[in-house]
C-alpha cells in the first residue's frame, strides 16, 4: 500500500499540464503597414514567456512576451500566421507557468535590409 500511495504522488509530482488558448490566422505585436505588397512566409518559430512558481508564482506570463520573442528572431518579421497559442505548466510546490506561442513568420521585404528575402522552400513544397 505504501508503495502504491508513492507511485501515485511520484505521477502527479511529475506531470504537467497543457492547454491550448488560442488559434489565431494572423498575430502581431509590431507596426506592419497593411499595404505593403512585400509579405512573405517565413519558418515556423516558437516563443514562450514562463515565470517560475516556489510555491507562490514569481511573475505572471505574458502571451506578448512570447509572441515577441517568436517574431524577434528574425529582424525583417512583422508578424505570426498560422499562430497556436498554449499554456504550460508544471508545479507541486515548485515549477513553472507560461505561454508557448507558435506560428509561421510574416516577413516585409520592404524593410531596410530585407530587399532579398525568399520564402522558405519548405513553405512552398508543401502548398
Amino acid at each position: 500500500m505504501k508503495k502504491l500511495v508513492m507511485l501515485l504522488l511520484s505521477m502527479v509530482a511529475l506531470s504537467g499540464c497543457s492547454m491550448r488558448v488560442a488559434d489565431l490566422t494572423v498575430a502581431s505585436t509590431k507596426n506592419m503597414n497593411l499595404n505593403s505588397n512585400g509579405f512573405i512566409i517565413g519558418k515556423r518559430v516558437t516563443g514562450i514567456d514562463r515565470v517560475p512558481i516556489i510555491i507562490l508564482p514569481i511573475g505572471y506570463p505574458n502571451v506578448k512576451e512570447a509572441t515577441d520573442r517568436a517574431i524577434e528572431t528574425d529582424k525583417c518579421a512583422v508578424g505570426l500566421t498560422d499562430v497556436v497559442v498554449d499554456e504550460n505548466g508544471f508545479y507541486l510546490l515548485f515549477g513553472f507557468d507560461g505561454f508557448n506561442v507558435k506560428g509561421n513568420l510574416i516577413i516585409d521585404k520592404n524593410l531596410p535590409g530585407c530587399e532579398n528575402r525568399m520564402p522558405e522552400t519548405e513553405l512552398l513544397a508543401s502548398k
